[in-house]
């Protein structure tokens, strides 16, 4: 039980002591550049797959004519 605790005791003292962490206002700029790429790569991936899916049930169509 002690390893434990001395396991946790450290871990805390190196995030508070060793880890340099973001300043608040770069992280905040940083989620919404991450959140404006993921919204515009899903309605590219949507796109894709619309257009795709018409190109296919097209020639479907085609060749069962």
């Amino acid at each position: 039980m002690s390893a434990i605790i001395s396991y946790i005791r450290e871990s805390y003292e190196e995030l508070t002591n060793h880890v340099s962490w973001t300043p608040g206002a770069e992280l905040q700029r940083l989620t919404v550049v991450v959140l404006v790429f993921s919204l515009l790569f899903s309605l590219a991936i949507w796109g894709a797959d619309t257009v795709l899916s018409k190109v296919i049930n097209g020639f479907f169509k085609l060749i069962n004519g």
